[in-house]
């Protein structure tokens, strides 16, 4: 089945030029807000939580933007399939590459926790082009192996490593003597409550996973933010921001609080481009 829907229906949409796919993208809106209503209670109520001030009418407003930008999401990540080198520079472009250089030049590698706001997907498979450290994201296999093998040899096109979650640990072993940048999704649900760091996002009593900060203290590499802005519809810009030059010396959390509370007042200021259909606080904190 799996085959069957990328050959008959994924693959040949993902050579149509970007304005047909839009329209697409806003067929897919009505049909996934106003008529399936996917993961609407989950939405909703991820919104309200986190932004109890707001009336009625501004969290529907966001809400309506968020199924709208990730219509656009879905259509995008079927472009990928197809899209050029040069292609895929325009739609998303590296604002401040000096900075990984000069990391480079110390022959520093990097840490990158970010968010899963705008378009993280393609910035993760665009990073590799524009910097000069290997770029590796951490991912969780899909089910389908078929499909999961596609998008895996779409990202390698341009020089993104897929690592598995249940690698990591033995991929930084092995990429010690190697310049890397490894980009973590910081703002995933903790699978182990237990394990978490706990503090507040969002309004509310949160479990963060520590991965991003336990391997920069690890290994003594440099952490820096990853943030994706939205210039325009299907136009992204992903910008560097320095967090934390000496891991080593920083406190248990310290990390992991500078990365939570830049993601937070990203998406404060523009609430709609956050995965708000996540299950981000299925997990309570241990008593």
């Amino acid at each position: 089945m799996g085959k069957l829907l990328f050959f008959l229906f994924i693959k040949p949409l993902s050579y149509l030029p970007f304005p047909i796919l839009y329209r697409i993208s806003d067929f897919f809106y009505l049909v996934i807000f106003y008529g399936i209503k996917y993961r609407q209670k989950v939405v909703f109520e991820n919104i309200k939580n986190a932004f109890p001030e707001k009336t009625e009418a501004e969290i529907k407003t966001i809400a309506k933007g968020f199924y709208s930008h990730f219509c656009d999401l879905i259509i995008e990540a079927i472009k990928m399939f197809s899209i050029s080198e040069e292609g895929l520079k325009k739609h998303c472009k590296i604002l401040n590459p000096e900075l990984m250089e000069a990391y480079a030049a110390q022959g520093k590698s990097l840490i990158i926790p970010a968010g899963h706001y705008n378009n993280w997907e393609m910035a993760a498979t665009a990073s590799n082009q524009q910097i000069p450290h290997q770029s590796i994201g951490i991912y969780a296999p899909l089910k389908n192996e078929f499909i999961n093998e596609q998008i895996r040899k779409s990202r390698a096109r341009f020089g993104l490593e897929l690592l598995p979650k249940k690698e990591v640990k033995a991929g930084f072993q092995k990429d010690k003597n190697r310049l890397t940048a490894v980009l973590f999704g910081a703002d995933q649900s903790p699978t182990l409550a237990r394990t978490a760091y706990w503090t507040t996002f969002l309004n509310q009593e949160t479990g963060v996973m520590i991965g991003s900060e336990k391997y920069a203290k690890q290994y003594d590499y440099p952490v820096v933010f990853g943030k994706v802005t939205k210039v325009k519809r299907g136009y992204y810009e992903f910008e560097f921001i320095p967090l934390e030059d000496n891991p080593k010396e920083t406190s248990f959390g310290e990390i992991t609080e500078k990365h939570t509370r830049l993601l937070e007042s990203i998406i404060i200021e523009n609430p709609q481009y956050w995965l708000w259909s996540h299950k981000r606080w299925k997990r309570k904190k241990p008593v």
